[in-house]
């Protein structure tokens, strides 16, 4: 993250305190705020507004219709969750999921609010949205079997190395004759090379795991069944990845995300465990980084 500031730095603090929460003790979390008033409950994650008012004002670039936005939308979010919950108590999706992810894929796809934040801080804003989609669907959807959790286990290990095992000849062998990796030797020092996977494992794969994984395959395997879900979701997974490295529709990346989002699926479905497909896609994209 570039463009970094005492201020920044804080905004980020500001944004961990939620995922971290939920990560440790979603239950209870959602079982305390369960008891509040609804209005306190809906209007809660208007405070998720803070890290861009901070970070804004400090860099002079405050915009009243900006904060409005970021006030709003955990509100909005909030508030048609706590709809699908009556309208949807066996949790099979409802169409309000459907939107709320699809504004959120869309928003962090297409960049639609990055410039609302100074150049190199984009990191906060998908934090933003994670925060937003994190407190709707566990705290107010109260979404089962996401497998949302900080408390690594062995099983997560396990799983998500085996399916890394599993994908690696297939994403050397398609990359390299789609000439989309290239091989090249970096012998970084061990300290900094696991701050890397530590980086990409909480930064990029959780993220984009808690979305896919948790939050998609997850209400479409209700629908459809886990098969046809791992495959759906592999193939959005793959889509999101149009634009990545190229200013055109890059369809070798789309074709090797969406294999690999199989990989990632399929770590996540053995026991629903966010840890487990974030373990396989961290270590795919850190060797990436490592070597070609």
């Amino acid at each position: 993250m570039q463009n970094v500031t005492p201020v920044a730095i804080a905004a980020l603090g500001l944004e961990l305190v939620p995922a971290v929460l939920l990560g440790f003790a979603a239950e209870r979390v959602a079982r305390a705020v369960g008891r509040w008033p609804v209005a306190v409950r809906v209007s809660l994650p208007a405070l998720f507004v803070a890290p861009y008012a901070m970070v804004s004002n400090f860099q002079h670039m405050f915009r009243w219709g900006w904060f409005a936005l970021y006030a709003a939308l955990p509100v909005a979010i909030a508030w048609l969750l706590l709809h699908a919950v009556k309208a949807d108590p066996e949790q099979f999706g409802n169409w309000r999921d459907a939107l709320i992810l699809l504004v959120l894929g869309l928003a962090v796809d297409l960049r639609w609010i990055d410039r609302a934040w100074p150049s190199g801080l984009r990191a906060l804003n998908e934090l933003f949205l994670v925060d937003a989609g994190l407190y709707g669907f566990l705290v107010i959807r109260h979404l089962s079997g996401t497998g949302f959790d900080f408390h690594l286990k062995w099983s997560d290990w396990k799983t998500g190395l085996r399916e890394l095992v599993f994908f690696a000849p297939i994403v050397l062998v398609l990359g390299l004759a789609l000439g989309f990796i290239h091989p090249h030797r970096n012998l970084p020092g061990v300290d900094s090379a696991l701050l890397r996977w530590v980086g990409i494992f909480f930064f990029t794969a959780m993220p984009e795991e808690l979305f896919f994984r948790a939050w998609v395959q997850n209400l479409l395997e209700r629908r459809v069944g886990r098969r046809a879900a791992l495959l759906i979701a592999s193939v959005l997974f793959g889509l999101s990845h149009f634009n990545k490295r190229s200013t055109h529709f890059n369809w070798r990346y789309v074709l090797l995300a969406t294999i690999a989002g199989i990989f990632y699926g399929r770590a996540w479905c053995e026991k629903h465990r966010v840890p487990a497909s974030t373990i396989t896609h961290a270590s795919v994209d850190w060797l990436w980084g490592l070597w070609f």
